[in-house]
């Protein structure tokens, strides 16, 4: 029930927004009483919370793995701009609800996702730099900046892509990493 809940939430946080959705909206939705959603969550943020550290740990746990396979940097990299494009192409409403409701949280629930996700900005910094050491990137290459850029275009995504028209997430992917490869080789 706790993840019918949850995912229930995904949806009319995505469609209505969190301050809109009240948690009448969300067990109307799910056809259960009140009892039951504070049986699994203390309040609508814990359940916000929920969603966020889901999200963000499932995104690490992938790129972790990424991180530490034995491929070259550049296809570190590469795996990492698809993990992210497809994430909006299966995951697209709990990655707009990560992107954009994260401002309802407590501050210290905030600061709890903001730190992991500058974990995840790290580990892309972190390939960079050995992509510089192993020879896949230019030396003037400036890590910080870049993993920002990469950030940046794949995460703005989930505002506009539509993985159902007419380019897939495999083509924007390939795109992405087109231009960020060729950017920093």
């Amino acid at each position: 029930m706790k993840a019918k809940l949850t995912q229930q939430s995904i949806l009319l946080f995505e469609e209505q927004g969190f301050i809109e959705t009240s948690i009448q909206d969300i067990v109307d939705a799910v056809s259960v009483t009140k009892g039951t959603f504070y049986y699994y969550f203390t309040s609508k943020e814990q359940l916000l919370m929920d969603i966020h550290s889901s999200y963000i740990n499932e995104l690490l746990n992938r790129q972790e793995m990424i991180s530490q396979s034995s491929i070259n940097s550049r296809e570190k990299i590469k795996r990492i701009v698809e993990l992210l494009v497809s994430d909006i192409e299966y995951y697209r409403p709990s990655a707009r609800v990560f992107f954009r409701e994260m401002r309802h949280l407590t501050a210290l629930n905030a600061d709890e996702i903001k730190q992991k996700r500058e974990t995840f900005r790290l580990k892309i910094e972190q390939i960079l730099y050995e992509g510089i050491e192993n020879g896949n990137f230019r030396n003037n290459l400036q890590p910080e900046i870049v993993a920002f850029a990469i950030l940046g275009i794949t995460n703005w995504s989930y505002q506009w892509f539509n993985p159902k028209g007419k380019t897939t997430a495999k083509d924007l992917s390939e795109i992405y990493t087109e231009m960020i490869l060729i950017g920093i080789k």
